[in-house]
């Protein structure tokens, strides 16, 4: 027989409601680890021991004296990041954190709080080392010492305990290190001074030797003097230069002019001084000019005012060269004369510094000498400054180094464990790790879930689904609202089925306990209450069941009619439905084991399809033994139980395949123990069933009231 076949079905994505569903079934394992989280929160706020810090906040600056000694120091706008560093490190440091257990004898009183008697210096600087913080405020000079301990008191008494020992400290390093410098110091002044001494003494001998007449200025006579008459000579000299320059520029431009534009040039070149008589000439020879023209308009060449005319521009035309001449050349005498006024200078400027240059290298030794000796005494001058200011900034230390700004205070409240943090995040962890292994508990429970899941993995139809917790339809009644669904399953069943004559029905599963024998009983219920002559072999030979729901013996069955021990008549049982018939097992012999596959069992089951309309034949689970594999290759129809979250996918893909491979025409799944409540992809298979059982109930209830008068009896439809 051909195996029906499916298409493939579209693969489907993840929607808010798988990942709901997925909740409300894993909810109680949520559950129990999130009160897990939440307990353990809630009990580590109450067991562990309370700690409460006390902060204490100091002000730190570098050593400097209350009264600046001799000139002002520099004041430093921020701080410096290495000093302050460096000071973090040694408030924490052995030195300090010793004297504060000594003074306060935390070696017996941190040892009691931790069960001991008494504990060394080192062990009691390890363990509160780690209990304190030292930091910088950001942007500011200021440093934070916090303390925990489980007493409020004697943290804030070590705080302040360490702020003053460190304030101690710097007070010592303060004094301590100005002595020594002063030490060293006084020696270095000492020295500096026995050598100023010979250094005068030598100065001496070199300046009586060479005859200098030295002067509080720094240099001898004779270079004083030839010093003012290079400055003097240097000052002629440029006045000389300028006086040159301007008049040969004067006189270069005037030489690149044609002659008749002379006049006008001369005239912009003296806009300083302007020559009275150049400008009286200019101004004759242009009324000269002004008459000749008007004479020659008037009179004509030949009239004696024309020529008087002529005469008079004549004159004044020689009359303004000659002065234009005399002028050039007086701008030529008087280049002539600043060059050689420069040249004179020049060589005098010559002469005195060759006669400085030699007096230079006479007095050479006696310079360097003394520029020696002026910076020895400037650098003894200043250290005798430096000295002086030490010795009196000494015996007063800055007090303000270190400023206690904020003392430590016993807190009220302790800073761990933190209620407010360690609950809420144990409510977090829990969530998150109780949905995060739900889900990945999901993910690896490959087992069918849904009808997609179905339908995808095995291609082939969902003809039914069946709710959890079946009974018996036979016990529960045919109007039970789990009898819709075997209802519902009879319909499909009859609707895939090709072929009329088909009656022959088996009901397998790929392993054990997935509800196979439960189902088949109820279906076959379903067809018999329709009206229909049903038989249920029951031919799990190996561990038979059915014999137990309907309380009847398993001492004859299948297997004695067919070792032709006992007639067909005497294996049938008669059920309290009239059309539903029942044939026991019986005993298997352990010489039988394949008596499923005899040819009397293929005769046994061609009689009983001549007498009943439909018979149903239960087996054992398909990948337990062979029996099922036979059987459903002599099914008209096979149907494969998959129990919902039982077995893997794999396995149930693998007793679909073996059913096919024998030749078994499997016509669709039946997905069994499906949990309605929980999971909204079912409910509504339960939920229409039940809200037509209950309207069914209530109408038995209103008619029978009314049937007391009437007489009249309503019975169900089914």
């Amino acid at each position: 027989m051909d195996a029906t076949t499916t298409t493939e079905a579209p693969e489907i994505k993840l929607h808010f409601l798988d990942y709901w569903r997925v909740i409300r079934l894993r909810r109680s394992l949520i559950l129990v680890v999130f009160l897990l989280c939440v307990m353990t929160s809630t009990l580590l706020t109450i067991w562990l021991p309370k700690q409460y810090s006390s902060m204490v906040q100091i002000e730190v600056q570098k050593d400097s004296p209350e009264v600046p000694i001799v000139e002002a120091r520099p004041v430093s706008i921020g701080t410096d990041p290495f000093f302050q560093s460096t000071e973090l490190k040694i408030i924490e440091s052995y030195r300090i954190l010793t004297n504060v257990i000594a003074k306060l004898r935390l070696d017996q009183e941190l040892a009691k709080q931790n069960g001991a008697e008494r504990w060394s210096i080192d062990d009691t600087f390890d363990y509160l080392k780690r209990r304190i913080s030292v930091e910088q405020t950001r942007m500011t000079s200021l440093i934070e010492i916090a303390v925990r301990n489980q007493s409020a008191q004697l943290a804030a008494d070590i705080a302040n305990a360490i702020a003053e020992s460190y304030r101690a400290d710097r007070l010592g390093r303060w004094k301590g290190t100005r002595g020594r410098g002063l030490e060293a110091l006084e020696l270095k002044l000492k020295e500096d001074k026995a050598n100023l001494d010979v250094a005068r003494s030598n100065l001496d001998v070199v300046r009586i030797r060479l005859h200098i007449a030295d002067l509080y200025s720094g240099s001898p006579v004779t270079h004083l003097l030839e010093s003012k008459r290079l400055e003097e000579w240097d000052h002629q000299r440029v006045i000389a230069e300028a006086d040159y320059l301007e008049y040969s520029n004067i006189l270069h431009n005037l030489d690149a002019l044609p002659t008749n534009r002379l006049g006008t040039a001369l005239v912009t070149a003296y806009a300083k001084q302007i020559d009275p008589e150049l400008t009286e000439l200019a101004y004759r020879l242009e009324s000269a000019k002004e008459k000749m023209v008007a004479a020659e308009h008037d009179y004509g060449p030949k009239m004696p005012a024309y020529e008087t005319a002529q005469k008079q521009l004549e004159e004044c035309q020689t009359a303004y060269q000659n002065k234009i001449d005399g002028m050039m050349i007086g701008i030529r005498t008087r280049v002539k004369m600043d060059e050689g006024y420069l040249e004179i200078i020049r060589r005098e400027e010559t002469n005195i510094t060759e006669a400085m240059d030699s007096n230079a290298q006479i007095y050479a030794p006696y310079y360097t000498l003394k520029q020696e000796l002026e910076s020895d005494t400037r650098n003894y001058e200043d250290l005798q400054r430096h000295y002086n200011s030490e010795v009196a900034e000494k015996d007063q230390p800055n007090e303000n180094i270190v400023i206690v700004c904020n003392p430590a205070r016993a807190q009220k409240f302790p800073v761990s464990p933190k209620a407010v943090i360690i609950i809420p995040l144990g409510i977090l962890v829990g969530l998150i790790v109780g949905l995060g292994l739900a889900f990945f508990i999901e993910y690896l429970d490959t087992s069918v879930k849904t009808i997609d899941d179905v339908e995808r993995s095995l291609q082939a139809p969902v003809l039914g689904v069946i709710p959890q917790n079946v009974g018996l339809i036979l016990d529960e009644g045919a109007e039970s609202p789990h009898a819709e669904a075997y209802r519902v399953l009879r319909t499909n069943i009859l609707f895939s089925r090709k072929n009329e004559s088909w009656n022959t029905i088996s009901v397998l599963s790929g392993g054990a306990g997935e509800g196979k024998s439960t189902t088949l009983f109820n279906l076959a219920t379903v067809f018999a209450q329709n009206g229909q002559r049903v038989l249920v072999v029951d031919s799990d030979l190996r561990r038979p069941t059915l014999h137990k729901s309907l309380h009847v013996s398993n001492t004859i069955g299948l297997t004695d009619f067919l070792l032709k021990q006992r007639p067909l008549e005497e294996v049938i049982q008669k059920t309290k439905v009239p059309t539903l018939d029942f044939m026991a097992s019986g005993k298997l012999p352990s010489s039988s084991m394949s008596i499923l596959g005899s040819g009397q069992m293929k005769e046994t089951i061609q009689e009983l399809k001549r007498r009943y309309e439909f018979i149903f034949f239960d087996s054992p689970p398909l990948l337990g033994v062979s029996d099922a594999s036979i059987l459903a290759s002599e099914m008209d129809m096979v149907l494969q139980v998959v129990q919902y979250r039982r077995y893997p996918q794999p396995m149930t893909l693998r007793a679909k395949q073996m059913i096919l491979k024998v030749g078994g025409n499997l016509v669709g799944i039946v997905l069994n123990n499906i949990n309605m409540s929980q999971d909204e992809n079912y409910y509504y298979y339960s939920g229409y069933y039940e809200y037509q059982y209950q309207r069914k109930d209530q109408t038995v209830v209103q008619v029978s009231d009314a049937a007391k008068t009437a007489n009249v009896e309503i019975k169900p439809k089914y």
